[in-house]
């Protein structure tokens, strides 16, 4: 099961909260699943369509319990989809009017006929825990989350674009940045960074999902710090040989061209230990002295060394030029 399914299997089954909060919830789910329909001599009705059989039960329970209407729900199989059904939830007449009304579609006149104002329900989104309420409703409709193991993304696309605008201002109100953007005729509202993520799982009330999304971020960081290290440690021990090949050269050319003799006690001690140990650290090369003395004094003489193979090699280019200078004098 996908991640985004276990969240939308956590959410599900939570309890009804208050009325303010199952309107809020019903509206987003009208808006994502939902169709006004019209039935002739002006009645109305609501049709919800979803391939998700749970979902369709809560809705039911939403409707009912919540609400105090009485959906009708049927099935309908699609033979062309290999059998697949989608429940469909309808309320007509006057429980129809009763919703739209309560969603602020529809007004009730002075002589109790009920006029229709808008095609989209008008969620009242004035209280944090009707925001919340109005985001799982949202998500269960119409939103999707990519596997936290490869990215962290959440979207709500719905072809209502009053959905996309009231899900954002949901997520400002706590704190969440999200952005909206056009992708085949719907509105799609999607957040990208984790702790926005985890956020907006909190505020659903996704609290398994929250825990499982960041036990997943430790164990993202915990292997990420391990390669860091091990990069870093391999990066170290590929510049420790390099040097220490550096070294190594510099030290055999001062002893042919001067020989280590003529040089201080101290560097003399030094260059042949890195001859005799050309693989071992700096602190284990400071160690095998006599006395041992710390890294900053091996790095020091073993620089003074390198310094020495330097003069050697621009005396050579000094010679080389001279030599050139004399032979073009000759010919001139």
């Amino acid at each position: 099961m996908s991640f985004s399914s276990r969240v939308k299997e956590e959410l599900i089954p939570q309890p009804l909260e208050k009325p303010c909060c199952v309107l809020a919830e019903t509206a987003a789910l009208t808006q994502a699943t939902g169709t006004l329909g019209f039935l002739g001599a002006g009645r109305l009705s609501v049709t919800w369509r979803m391939e998700n059989a749970a979902l369709a039960r809560r809705v039911f329970r939403l409707l009912r319990e919540g609400i105090g209407l009485k959906p009708q729900l049927h099935f309908v199989e699609h033979a062309r989809l290999g059998g697949r059904r989608t429940c469909v939830l309808t309320v007509e007449g006057e429980d129809a009017e009763t919703l739209l009304v309560a969603l602020r579609m529809a007004e009730r006149e002075p002589d109790g006929q009920v006029r229709l104002r808008h095609t989209s329900p008008r969620p009242s989104l004035g209280k944090d825990c009707c925001r919340r309420a109005y985001l799982r409703g949202a998500f269960l409709g119409c939103g999707s989350i990519n596997e936290p193991e490869k990215s962290y993304r959440l979207e709500c696309a719905a072809a209502d674009m009053g959905l996309a605008q009231s899900v954002q201002r949901a997520l400002a109100h706590g704190g969440v940045e999200s952005k909206v953007f056009e992708r085949r005729g719907h509105w799609v509202v999607y957040l990208h960074r984790a702790q926005d993520l985890a956020d907006t799982l909190a505020m659903m009330g996704a609290s398994r999902a929250v825990m499982e999304l960041e036990n997943l971020r430790i164990t993202k960081q915990m292997r990420s710090n391990a390669n860091r290290a091990s990069n870093c440690d391999e990066g170290n021990s590929e510049k420790q040989v390099t040097s220490a090949h550096r070294q190594v050269d510099a030290i055999k050319l001062v002893s042919i061209h001067r020989g280590l003799y003529t040089l201080p006690p101290a560097l003399q001690e030094i260059a042949r230990l890195r001859l005799e140990h050309p693989e071992v650290t700096l602190e284990e090369l400071g160690q095998l002295a006599e006395p041992p003395v710390g890294r900053a004094a091996v790095h020091h003489r073993l620089k003074r060394l390198e310094a020495l193979a330097g003069e050697i090699e621009a005396s050579w280019d000094k010679a080389e030029e001279e030599k050139h200078e004399t032979e073009r004098s000759i010919d001139a």
